[in-house]
């Protein structure tokens, strides 16, 4: 494995674990705030923290006016964060941490394959093999089972 690889992985690990934090101090907050207050304030300070870190590492917001440039379908990933943070704020203190966690894994696996094997949204075709469906399979089965304890 690449050093470029391995910090990859770190990242990607860390990333999964501030995944955690967010599930349970979203529902928390939309707990104490309401739903739609917690989603509005999450993205203004996500907004914020973005902003800071493209200034610091572009130094302009020409990137940032290039993205207005692209096609209209990439700008999904903005309202698929959205969706994201509202279903994790709805479902932590309804469901549990874990539950919510399994159930956003599983619909993230599951969509993932379908992107991978029919090549959408400019993705290469990655065929789905039966270790891959097993994968899917299991992290579904174990999704239900957390749920089932609540």
């Amino acid at each position: 494995m690449s050093a470029g690889t391995a910090i990859t992985v770190a990242i990607l690990f860390v990333a999964g674990l501030a995944g955690a934090v967010q599930v349970a101090v979203m529902g928390e907050l939309g707990e104490r705030v309401g739903i739609a207050p917690a989603l509005a304030f999450a993205a203004v300070i996500s907004l914020f923290c973005a902003l800071v870190a493209l200034v610091a590492a572009e130094r302009s917001f020409t990137g940032f006016r290039a993205a207005f440039e692209q096609p209209a379908w990439l700008w999904l990933g903005g309202l698929m964060s959205i969706v994201i943070v509202f279903a994790i704020t709805l479902g932590a203190p309804r469901v549990g941490t874990a539950a919510t966690i399994g159930l956003v894994i599983a619909g993230n696996l599951l969509m993932a394959a379908v992107i991978d094997r029919f090549g959408l949204l400019g993705q290469d075709e990655i065929p789905l093999g039966w270790p891959r469906l097993l994968g899917i399979a299991l992290l579904a089965i174990g999704a239900g089972l957390s749920l089932s304890q609540t």
